[in-house]
């Protein structure tokens, strides 16, 4: 019999590129048996991987299982923003020490943005302004 590798529970949420695909494809077309995923990805990926990469979300807590009959049906629970917005926040605590300016220096400048989205970081930036000015911070 082969040893299994310790399995990771729910306390860690990281999620792998792998794991990444998967709910890219839960994103994407909704909810899905591992067969369905299967399909969705068009890689060559065994049932079994893919069945695995499931399990891991679902203790990781980002996907859920409802059971269908014989099958067990997934269903993204983190939304993508939700993700994008944990691992800017991981980036700037790994790498910045939590000092997030400089990221977002960097992606105000390589990002193209509508008139919209540039109304909105101006409110965003006139809030973080006041902010800091209440706490006696930088103006």
């Amino acid at each position: 019999m082969r040893a299994m590798a310790p399995r990771r529970t729910g306390s860690s949420s990281a999620v792998t590129e792998a794991e990444l695909t998967v709910l890219r494809a839960l994103w994407d077309g909704g909810p899905a048996t591992v067969r369905e995923l299967l399909d969705r990805l068009g890689t060559e990926w065994a049932y079994t991987t893919v069945q695995t990469l499931v399990s891991r979300l679902v203790d990781k807590r980002h996907v859920r299982a409802d059971r269908k009959g014989l099958a067990h049906v997934f269903a993204a629970v983190t939304a993508r923003d939700e993700l994008a917005l944990r691992r800017v926040d991981e980036v700037a605590a790994d790498l910045l020490d939590g000092d997030v300016g400089p990221l977002v220096l960097r992606l105000v400048e390589k990002g193209k943005f509508s008139a919209a989205e540039i109304e909105s970081f101006k409110e965003l930036l006139r809030d973080a302004e006041r902010r800091a000015r209440g706490k006696g911070g930088k103006s």
